[in-house]
């Protein structure tokens, strides 16, 4: 166990002192958060005005085209042969013809522009015609467009959970959201860090530094000491993001939630102004309590202990295979004919993973959150929405009992392959490997 231990300490120190753990450590929830509130703003910032000129030989859209921050339309009133000469030399954007048959011939509408207009422009156009030829195929039926409005309800239904301990508010999206990211930090985190196993491996391998460790350690000890140190260096990383990304979020929600709810305390105001019914002013929507009630329906404690515990089993897992492959090659090169067994319960898993989220009690989501190199990430994805203890602690044991049974079959390869130098090795050398007394 000393020694063991010794090989722990060596690899965390060495990698946890690089400058790039640090600064991925501190940057990365800083660079997410970055990420997204790039998005955010690009999706909420200003666009630029574009000119829309409208010929309408129908005379019913004169009041239907209003101006937006975006879009100004302006009128004219001439031929169509002679709009689309002079639009060139104008200013606008785009040049909409509206002939006077378009009641019975709603497609021969038509959409002149120098470029390609956008999709959202050519929506917006479009949607505003086909209200107006709504309103008046539906006036002549005898049918206001208010008594169709009024006619068509918004349902916004809320989940309930019932259990032992009696009804709990759930939620669906909060679930269904949670799940994807826990699962798809487990899939990246098993791809990089033992990767990272492997090619320690190898390198110590070509170097023939190897030959001088295993001088004072057995290789099995070796080969455990590197697959739990690495563990260890992403364990420590995650909690630091969780910590990080923890203090980040509650700040930014405290202070866009301040914002929300003097924005709110000013609706009120104005609907008191306005003479709307007072109880109208609580239904103003605070987006981000909505988000904190949904966060705070799920088992936050369970999904972070299960995420931890499954981040750990898939990574001892695949981390045990990915080192017997190290052991067995010379060089990072040969590793591509034995990656492609290991990685593909991965990508499987990911894969299964979006229709698991569908239906996370299914047939697909029992038995692949069962099958050890397979549940680590489709089990992340279906704690979030609920499973019985039986599974969960099934599951739980047969993925130790998976990562014991890769750590033999691993031992045996890499007590052979760590010393074995200049040969290409063939799955059918591997078996032999695995079988040697």
């Amino acid at each position: 166990m000393r020694n063991i231990f010794l090989v722990i300490r060596r690899e965390y120190l060495v990698r946890v002192k690089k400058k790039s753990f640090l600064v991925m450590t501190v940057l990365g929830p800083l660079l997410f958060g970055a990420f997204y509130g790039t998005v955010i703003w690009a999706a909420m910032s200003s666009v630029d005005t574009k000119t829309v000129q409208v010929l309408d030989e129908s005379g019913l859209f004169g009041k239907k085209f209003k101006d937006s921050e975006t879009l100004k339309f302006q009128f004219i009133d001439k031929s169509i042969d002679s709009a689309k000469a002079a639009f060139p030399s104008s200013d606008a954007n785009a040049l909409v013809y509206i002939p006077a048959n378009v009641i019975k011939s709603p497609k021969s509408v038509r959409i002149y522009a120098a470029k390609n207009v956008s999709l959202d422009l050519k929506s917006d156009i479009e949607n505003v015609i086909e209200k107006e030829i709504e309103d008046i195929k539906l006036a002549e039926a005898g049918i206001t467009h208010k008594i169709l409005e009024d006619s068509r309800v918004n349902v916004s239904s809320e989940t309930i959970s019932l259990s032992e301990e009696g009804e709990k508010t759930s939620s669906s999206g909060a679930a269904t959201v949670i799940g994807g990211i826990c699962a798809f930090l487990i899939y990246m985190s098993v791809f990089i860090y033992g990767t990272q196993v492997m090619r320690g491996i190898t390198e110590e391998k070509t170097s023939r530094i190897v030959e001088v460790i295993i001088s004072s350690v057995k290789p099995f000890q070796l080969m455990l000491g590197k697959i739990i140190g690495v563990a260890l260096v992403g364990l420590t990383q995650f909690i630091l993001w969780i910590l990080l990304t923890t203090a980040v979020t509650s700040a930014t929600t405290a202070i866009i939630g301040s914002q929300i709810s003097q924005e709110s305390v000013q609706a009120a105001k104005e609907m008191q102004h306005a003479q709307i019914p007072v109880q109208a002013a609580g239904n103003v929507e605070n987006p981000v309590a909505e988000v904190l009630s949904a966060i705070g329906s799920l088992n936050i404690p369970l999904i972070v202990g299960c995420f931890l515990f499954y981040y750990l089993g898939g990574y001892l897992l695949y981390s045990a295979l990915f080192g017997a492959v190290g052991a067995a090659v010379d060089n990072d090169a040969d590793t591509q004919q034995f990656m492609l067994p290991i990685t593909l319960p991965i990508i499987f898993s990911f894969v299964f993973a979006q229709f698991v989220l569908r239906d996370p009690d299914g047939t697909l989501a029992f038995w692949t959150s069962i099958i050890p190199f397979t549940s680590p990430i489709i089990m992340m994805v279906r704690i979030p929405f609920g499973v019985p203890a039986w599974e969960l602690a099934l599951s739980m044991v047969l993925l130790v009992l998976g990562f014991m049974g890769t750590t033999w079959v691993a031992a045996r390869i890499y007590r052979v392959g760590i010393l074995m130098y200049g040969k290409k090795v063939s799955y059918k050398e591997l078996v032999k490997w695995i079988f040697y007394k």
